[in-house]
């Protein structure tokens, strides 16, 4: 198992939400754990005939910036904004509010859309781009993923 490989199997399991993940071949044993203060902690240790046991340590972040990346749909009329990070979507600010933004409103950039909460912090995630929202694709108080579709814009 080279290096490419390994930081592969660390991205894979930063994007499942994994806690921890085992894997043992002949001459390489690897554990990647989710840590508590938003790191990535990966312990690899390679059995060498001729070296024994030779243990590396890395740390890599788990948590995205909080901006998302507006990319286009298939209808390059319109963008999406996909979540930075994983956790729980939230349409209110909280249960007694009204939403942050509908469908058919228009929004500025820098207004926020929405709330993901992820480790009991709350996220506001704010409109990079101007104009109005055709879409919410998720649910209140459901949870999302790294990358996930939220909300379609029409920027004109």
């Amino acid at each position: 198992m080279n290096l490419k490989d390994i930081q592969n199997l660390i991205k894979f399991v930063a994007k499942s939400g994994a806690s921890e993940v085992k894997l043992e071949m002949e001459d390489v044993k690897i554990t990647i754990r989710t840590g508590t203060e938003g790191k990535k902690q990966v312990v690899t240790q390679a059995e060498l005939p001729s070296m024994g046991v030779a243990p590396v340590a890395a740390q890599t972040p788990a948590v995205a910036p909080v901006a998302e990346a507006p990319a286009e749909t298939h209808d390059s009329n319109y963008i999406t904004i996909k979540s930075p990070i994983i956790g729980t979507f939230y349409r209110k600010p909280s249960p007694d509010k009204p939403v942050f933004k509908s469908v058919g409103d228009q929004i500025k950039e820098g207004d926020v859309l929405c709330i993901i909460e992820a480790m009991k912090l709350f996220n506001e995630i704010e409109s990079e781009v101007s104009g109005t929202i055709v879409k919410v694709l998720v649910e209140d108080s459901t949870p999302v993923e790294f990358d996930q579709p939220l909300f379609i814009i029409d920027p004109s």
